[in-house]
């Protein structure tokens, strides 16, 4: 193999491995559905989180000023207390959440540091870490959900939270124990997720060409 045919085989190979990646990414991506029902019996220790957790301090932070804070829970005990501040799927009214069984094996509930913090700023920051760490929780064969419907008070006293940290989101997580699909948004422009009769979960999407406003080129 002459020079010439070297480098040609060298750049396929790169370009092979490039579209590999984008193609793994938006799998990623795909598979990073909100999951709200779990194999309870399959833990999540406490040093899965943290490698989650790494992954959130790598977010950017608006200013840098990194003020987000975690608890992180794969006790039992303390699980359930955390379940019974949360509230789940409001589009699903006549379903109060995942029965025992199919609860999260962990939960990691997310803070700001306000001693720490320009409020106008947390939004951005804690939207990013929460990405990362759902992302790298499907590469784990996890999946989670952020909830944001919590009884804080309530939570706060259960976890002896100080009053100097803003509780943000909860995120539950587990081994997932439900189909999550991705669905066009039907004519009539309904954007409510549903369950079908066998219990797979549809997640209408917007298309592309409606998302986009202009193309300027």
């Amino acid at each position: 193999m002459g020079f010439p045919e070297l480098m040609g085989y060298f750049v396929m190979a790169g370009y092979r491995r490039l579209l590999w990646r984008n193609d793994m990414l938006e799998d990623l991506v795909l598979k990073n559905r909100s999951y709200r029902r779990f194999h309870e019996d399959v833990a999540v220790d406490v040093a899965t989180l943290r490698e989650l957790i790494d992954l959130a301090r790598l977010s950017a932070s608006a200013r840098n000023m990194q003020p987000l804070r975690y608890i992180l829970c794969s006790d039992r005990d303390t699980n359930a207390e955390i379940f019974s501040t949360l509230a789940w799927a409001g589009y699903l009214k006549d379903w109060p959440g995942p029965m025992e069984g199919e609860r999260p094996a962990a939960y990691i509930v997310v803070l700001a540091d306000t001693t720490n913090a320009i409020h106008a700023y947390i939004g951005v920051d804690h939207g990013l870490a929460m990405q990362n760490i759902l992302l790298g929780a499907v590469e784990r064969g996890l999946g989670g959900c952020i909830i944001g419907s919590i009884q804080r008070d309530r939570l706060r006293k259960i976890l002896a939270i100080p009053e100097s940290y803003e509780i943000l989101e909860v995120l539950a997580l587990g081994k997932p124990k439900e189909t999550v699909v991705v669905d066009p948004v039907n004519p009539d422009g309904d954007i409510k997720y549903w369950r079908d009769a066998g219990g797979v979960h549809h997640v209408p999407k917007r298309s592309l060409d409606d998302l986009i406003i202009a193309e300027l080129r």
